[in-house]
């Protein structure tokens, strides 16, 4: 596979289709018990990772390496392997750390498939939510639970009037420019649970997420999800989301504009 066609977008939907279930069955029978937490900042801040984020991104590359031997590799944990394809995988292994830290169950397994840069199949799995959602074409996600597949879909009806926001700084945002937005902080009153809100945007539960210094593999996977359920992804200055960085998700166009200019006072 040296080119991207409809056809091998539907064998990458496949297999990560599978990986999510392989992913959940090795969470409950490997990977629910006590493990050590170690802070990769060390004293300059906290960035958990443990030992289940580590045990997850090797099962992920090996899989990967298995059925894509060529293909290149990007994983929080495990840096760059990097070959001459065109095809890339990102791998958040579990996105979320924090919330699996302390037992909340928004955490979740992120993995994307890139080509020439650009994230074209996404998924996002839950294993103690016991859910997964993947987009199968650039116009089609799905959830998957209890083993039913539904299709998804932004909030249609969303207007800048009756929508739903939520938002997180995760304090790179300082309190000075946060003075400077106190419109949109008023709107976000719904939280923010981790990759389990952009997949709530494509559900139309929520209408608007906002975050902060997003990495790649932070947002890559959940890219296709969000555009084929008809969600708009952007940086804060309307750059493509692809940058990763401070994000937006709308439900559509005329929210995501508004959304901005609120914004602009922040990015001064």
């Amino acid at each position: 596979m040296s080119e991207l066609n409809s056809k091998n977008i539907t064998v990458f939907a496949n297999f990560l289709n599978r990986l999510a279930k392989d992913m959940t069955k090795l969470y409950y029978s490997k990977l629910n018990k006590p493990f050590k937490v170690d802070n990769k900042l060390k004293g300059k801040g906290y960035d958990p990772v443990t030992t289940a984020d580590r045990a997850f991104e090797k099962f992920i590359r090996s899989k990967i390496k298995k059925k894509f031997p060529t293909h290149e590799i990007i994983g929080e944990e495990f840096g760059y392997k990097k070959t001459k394809s065109d095809f890339t995988w990102i791998i958040d292994p579990i996105d979320g750390t924090r919330s699996f830290v302390v037992g909340n169950p928004t955490w979740s397994n992120l993995i994307s498939l890139n080509y020439n840069g650009n994230p074209v199949v996404g998924l996002a799995n839950f294993p103690k939510l016991k859910k997964y959602y993947l987009n199968t074409s650039r116009k089609i996600a799905y959830v998957v639970e209890n083993g039913k597949r539904r299709k998804i879909s932004v909030n249609k009806k969303a207007s800048f009037s009756n929508m739903k926001v939520s938002g997180a700084f995760h304090g790179w945002l300082s309190l000075k420019k946060q003075s400077k937005i106190p419109k949109l902080l008023k709107l976000m009153q719904f939280p923010c649970n981790d990759a389990l809100s952009y997949v709530h945007l494509c559900e139309g539960k929520i209408d608007v997420v906002m975050q902060c210094q997003n990495k790649i593999w932070d947002i890559h996977p959940l890219i296709p999800i969000i555009k084929a359920s008809g969600g708009i992804a952007t940086t804060w200055k309307n750059e493509s989301a692809n940058k990763a960085g401070n994000v937006l998700i709308s439900a559509n166009k005329s929210i995501h504009k508004k959304i901005l200019e609120l914004l602009k006072p922040a990015l001064r």
